[in-house]
């Protein structure tokens, strides 16, 4: 201790400089060391197998993971699969990705099918410069469930009235609302009466507002995002058979990401229960089989209890966020 006090040196120094050092091991990355919750390459394989094959290849990962959960395959939780897509380069973008008086703001509330639809139209191209085809769609605001549609040459106010009538004979109810934006076939004299003899309240959009309508948009850009769809039909009747084909595509097996990934259809007429109980039965089997890969146990989604077109607590919120950022 004295020999320590003449040197300036701590007893602990004088130790540790006479003894020999210890071999340390290299510190190994995180990325480098064992994780037992780790997929298998068996089953990275497995969902590759799922993304490649030729029935899913045109769908997105989300898409993929739930036919295969309607088939009762659980390979791993919807995000290791996205994981597994972005190593293997299988996922990625498919397309190229565009004053006045204030106007009453439409706030509609829709908590069961056939309560509140929307429609509107939108255009598409023809081969021939100038010359387009006009698509009319009615959406089931609460299901998203294409109720009606027509595709004629031109918009024009009777041939959406012949397709409101017999979207009603099919569904044989009415809704209590019909929500649009203010195109001239909408907004036309004849509508107007037309409507109001059957007691549908009408709703339309704010001018120059898109996301007033914001369901019958979202149908139209899934439409148009599909990986088979035409930029360019060669006559009309091309285009009815290509767009009869999507709607029931899209009606019957498109797992709509809104609506807990149920198809339309099966929220439209109640059958999404069934299929809620089959997936939780598939989800409770994974848990059981592997624990350790979840940090609690998955449910199943369900589905919306309301469907808001601008629901007025959302934006009080939004305008409360502000003025405190303010």
């Amino acid at each position: 201790m004295a020999a320590c006090r003449l040197m300036g040196i701590s007893r602990a120094t004088r130790y540790r400089r006479g003894a020999p050092p210890r071999a340390r091991k290299a510190p190994v990355p995180q990325k480098e060391r064992p994780q037992p919750a780790a997929l298998t390459e068996q089953e990275r394989a497995r969902i590759e197998a799922f993304l490649i094959d030729e029935e899913y290849a045109d769908l997105s990962v989300s898409q993929v993971f739930y036919r295969a959960l309607d088939k009762g395959v659980y390979i791993a939780s919807e995000s290791s699969w996205h994981r597994v897509a972005r190593a293997g380069k299988l996922n990625g973008d498919r397309r190229a990705l565009a004053t006045h008086k204030p106007s009453v703001i439409p706030e509609l509330c829709a908590s069961r099918p056939n309560q509140v639809w929307s429609w509107d139209i939108t255009v598409l191209r023809s081969v021939d410069r100038g010359r387009n085809f006009r698509l009319y769609v009615i959406l089931d605001v609460f299901s998203r469930y294409v109720v009606g549609w027509r595709l004629e040459p031109n918009e024009r106010t009777f041939e959406a009235i012949d397709m409101i009538t017999d979207a009603l004979a099919r569904e044989q109810t009415k809704p209590e609302v019909l929500h649009a934006d203010r195109g001239s076939a909408m907004t036309s004299i004849d509508m107007n009466r037309f409507l109001a003899k059957l007691g549908i309240t009408q709703s339309h959009s704010r001018p120059r507002v898109s996301n007033d309508n914001p369901f019958s948009e979202a149908q139209f850009k899934t439409m148009k995002y599909v990986l088979d769809y035409p930029r360019h039909f060669n006559d009309i009747e091309h285009a009815r058979d290509w767009t009869t084909g999507f709607i029931n595509s899209y009606n019957t097996e498109h797992r709509h990401s809104g609506i807990g990934y149920y198809t339309p259809e099966s929220v439209h007429n109640g059958s999404w229960l069934a299929l809620r109980q089959q997936r939780q039965a598939v989800l409770d089997a994974a848990w059981a089989a592997h624990p350790q890969r979840h940090r609690q146990r998955s449910r199943a989604h369900t589905i919306h209890t309301e469907s808001w077109i601008n629901n007025p607590q959302q934006r009080a919120d939004r305008l409360e966020k502000l003025s405190q950022t303010g």
